[in-house]
């Protein structure tokens, strides 16, 4: 490869470069798409129960990456953090 990245590839390589980046694009909007349907589902539930959109966000991405305890370790340390200053 030379120093400017001017690659010439040959044509089995621009094939592949091509079909990677058209399925790519797709694939992007699809999570587009698909993040924006998510999000006005997660607003139109949270406005019916009065829950902030932000809340269910938060509680959506703990669940999907497993993450209770750190969660609630941090609120932990949080709490006594404002609870040694006086603050709650």
């Amino acid at each position: 490869m030379s120093e400017t990245g001017d690659r010439v590839f040959n044509p089995e390589e621009k094939a592949k470069l091509t079909q990677l980046v058209n399925e790519g694009l797709t694939v992007m909007q699809e999570v587009e798409d698909l993040n924006a349907g998510l999000n006005d589902t997660i607003k139109a539930v949270a406005e019916e129960m009065q829950i902030k959109p932000t809340v269910l966000k938060k509680a959506m991405r703990t669940a999907y990456k497993a993450e209770f305890e750190k969660v609630t370790d941090e609120y932990s340390e949080l709490e006594n953090i404002l609870a040694t200053v006086g603050k709650i």
